[in-house]
């Protein structure tokens, strides 16, 4: 009986946890503290490094490139250069723009790709600028015209309640940085300021779109615990800091419910917190048995979650690997093979199947 025990113990845990045994790990190239990237083609990866610096990264031939830029931008305590997203010759960058004073938003700029220099003009500014160098949140994604970002709420807590104001919301503009005439503000929250999509969001460090619905997903960063994986909706409220999402003050204090009606319930929750960073939505070839699945990417356990969520009621997870490549800032799918990159540590890395 007891060795029956075991072995289903033994089979349950197999089921849950996919050893990294499975699949190689590569480094291509070395990076200093990079946080956004984003395919140019089959062969090229272009990257931001925190500390201001924009390259271009071969993962065939693993050279590597320094392109010239003219944002500016300040490194202050999470901030600096942060995603990079690349579509049709052009590209948009969330970053920690100097506002005077030590003052800083998370801003947005565009630019036309150039592998020498390149000149970027804003087209979106968080306001009010504030003297914080904590939660700029700061992904970027592309839906058809629409570009949609994520502003943290700075540590400043009840700021995510208004609407008045950026930090602690999802952002919805056209590329072109002009403001779309369906958002919230126009129909019925005329409160809000015209390029919020939603509200109630803390540090949200991940943005995708899913190749399968057309949705846009997020991940957000609770305190001490309470980190979710959730849709981004329109006109709505994730709750912050009204809701605790199951975490707590860094005190230990309360902070709300996990959650309460009338405001935006997420897909999943975790606690305490693994501190969920960079996600997408898989599809590819090198992984075939993960196309329409979520997969979540952690700073604190250095892991790699994938989330089935065809059924809401009943999303299942499987941590895929751990404490392989170090804090895992962003991942990418190969637009060609689906292999999987990551920014992890201070390199670029390579997973694919043995």
């Amino acid at each position: 009986m007891k060795i029956f025990f075991i072995l289903v113990f033994f089979i349950i845990n197999f089921q849950f946890y996919s050893f990294a045994d499975d699949f190689n790990f590569k480094k291509i190239v070395n990076l200093s503290n990079p946080w956004g990237s984003s395919f140019i083609n089959n062969e090229e990866i272009i990257i931001t490094e925190k500390s201001g610096k924009i390259k271009l990264a071969n993962v065939v031939s693993k050279k590597i490139i320094e392109i010239k830029h003219n944002l500016n931008f300040l490194e202050y305590g999470q901030g600096g250069l942060l995603d990079i997203i690349y579509k049709k010759n052009k590209l948009w960058i969330s970053y920690t723009e100097d506002r005077g004073n030590w003052k800083t938003s998370t801003s947005i700029a565009k630019a036309k790709f150039d592998k020498k220099e390149l000149i970027f003009e804003n087209i979106f500014q968080a306001n009010p600028p504030i003297d914080s160098g904590y939660h700029f949140g700061s992904r970027l994604a592309i839906k058809d015209d629409y570009l949609f970002a994520t502003a943290g709420e700075r540590g400043q807590g009840m700021i995510a309640q208004d609407g008045t104001k950026h930090p602690g919301s999802i952002i919805r503009i056209h590329t072109d940085g002009s403001i779309p005439t369906d958002n919230p503000k126009f129909e019925g929250k005329s409160k809000w300021l015209p390029e919020i999509y939603q509200i109630g969001v803390r540090n949200p460090q991940g943005l995708t779109l899913s190749p399968y619905d057309d949705k846009i997903y997020i991940s957000n960063h609770g305190a001490k615990g309470g980190d979710w994986f959730g849709e981004a909706k329109k006109g709505e409220n994730y709750g912050w800091k009204i809701l605790g999402w199951g975490g707590t003050n860094y005190s230990g204090t309360k902070i709300g419910p996990k959650w309460k009606p009338g405001f935006t319930k997420a897909i999943q929750y975790w606690v305490p917190s693994i501190a969920a960073s960079a996600i997408t939505i898989y599809k590819g070839k090198e992984f075939s048995d993960w196309n329409g699945h979520a997969l979540v990417t952690s700073l604190k356990d250095k892991s790699l979650r994938k989330l089935i969520i065809g059924d809401i009621e009943n999303v299942k997870e499987k941590i895929i690997f751990k404490n392989e490549i170090g804090r895992i800032r962003d991942i990418q799918v190969h637009p060609k093979n689906g292999k999987i990159y990551f920014l992890a540590g201070n390199y670029l890395w390579l997973m694919e199947k043995k």
